[in-house]
């Protein structure tokens, strides 16, 4: 196992039918951020836990404006700016990795998407677009999806998913262990892996209870043919665990945080140069 360290690193009840939705308020200084094309993209690697290989990464959104990506998109939403955003850090994600060669030139890249774009007619065409124009493989993109992304209208969300695997794209649910954690869309759902989310690895080490879900949640995603991302992975006695119960990829920072491209690279020929 590789454990090399990489810093980087990501209304009252009564009154709802009475006021009106107020339209979101405006936030010019990310609105010019993202008009000047003042965000940053990072990469996280996905790792294999025996061989210590990178074998893909996840994209995650950087601005000197927020501390980390979550907090970056949640004031997105507040300010209505949540798919703009999305499909700048999308864009820019596959634009880098179109032009990635030698070490990075194998990668598979993650990118998240929102509820707003899988909702949206024209975004499956919009990223088939992006990524011929980027000159990347479809076969090396895998999109991560949340279940929030999926409760609006499950139907319309398998079918645009669909339509993504069907051109070559592989499809993730990620933080799969918070929030609703229906086991219905592991069999619905066009998938083809499972991301544990870090809460469910946080205290897996000290509690039993912990031990025996994560557990669960990785056979079962085995016998579903999926394979298994455990997030959040900050020893190595939680990596040990979850590679001991089969999990295929871990990212979290153990290994490595959120990366440029030049410490990406270093990194990489860093775990191949351990292996060897």
């Amino acid at each position: 196992m590789v454990s090399q360290r990489f810093s980087g690193e990501g209304n009252r009840a009564s009154d709802i039918h009475l006021t009106p939705r107020a339209a979101p308020t405006r936030d010019v200084e990310l609105e010019r951020a993202i008009a000047k094309d003042e965000l940053t993209v990072l990469f996280q690697p996905q790792i294999e836990p025996i061989s210590g290989r990178v074998c893909a990464v996840e994209a995650l959104a950087r601005w000197t404006g927020e501390r980390d990506t979550e907090a970056l998109f949640v004031r997105a939403q507040r300010h209505g700016l949540a798919e703009r955003l999305s499909r700048v850090v999308q864009r820019k994600a596959l634009r880098i990795a179109g032009q990635w060669s030698g070490l990075l030139g194998q990668l598979r890249l993650s990118v998240n998407v929102i509820a707003a774009d899988l909702m949206r007619d024209g975004y499956v065409d919009w990223l088939l677009e992006e990524l011929h124009e980027a000159g990347l493989s479809p076969h090396r993109l895998t999109v991560e999806i949340t279940e929030s992304s999926l409760i609006a209208d499950q139907h319309l969300a398998s079918v645009h998913l669909s339509t993504l695997r069907d051109a070559g794209i592989q499809i993730a649910i990620d933080d799969f262990g918070t929030g609703y954690s229906n086991l219905a869309y592991l069999a619905s759902l066009p998938l083809d892996s499972l991301k544990i989310d870090r809460a469910m690895i946080a205290n897996l080490v000290g509690g039993s209870r912990d031990r025996i879900v994560v557990r669960a949640m990785i056979g079962l995603a085995h016998e579903l043919s999926l394979k298994v991302i455990v997030e959040g992975v900050e020893s190595t006695a939680q990596l040990g665990l979850v590679a001991g119960w089969g999990c295929d990829l871990y990212q979290g920072f153990l290994s490595a945080g959120a990366l440029d491209e030049a410490e990406l690279e270093r990194f990489v020929a860093a775990t191949l140069a351990v292996a060897a």
